[in-house]
């Protein structure tokens, strides 16, 4: 089995047992993959938090709330919905980033 993301010419071998291990370079070539990825990752996280911060700050500064809950709750939603149960913590980490801890 064989898996592509749309955006990618990496192409993904998943083994079908153990008789079909991934080789030694197979593996190096997905770890330099996840490398990339986890670049990719940390600075679309470092983005986030300093828009989220961006907004957070106009909001209070012309008498708004830091944050908006129905927001804060869809956003959660859509990880648990993408990620599964995992989902809501990375958001929560995500979300306390771009807002601060709240109480």
């Amino acid at each position: 089995m064989c898996m592509t993301n749309a955006g990618d010419n990496f192409e993904i071998r998943m083994p079908s047992g153990t008789d079909d291990p991934l080789s030694d370079a197979e593996i190096q070539k997905y770890r330099e993959e996840i490398n990339r990825l986890d670049r990719e990752i940390l600075d679309a996280v470092k983005r986030r938090t300093k828009i989220s911060q961006t907004i957070g700050k106009t909001r209070m500064s012309s008498g708004g709330t830091r944050l908006v809950h129905t927001r804060e709750v869809a956003i959660i939603n859509q990880f648990r919905e993408e990620i599964g149960e995992e989902g809501p913590a990375l958001a929560g980490i995500l979300l306390r980033m771009g807002r601060g801890k709240l109480g």
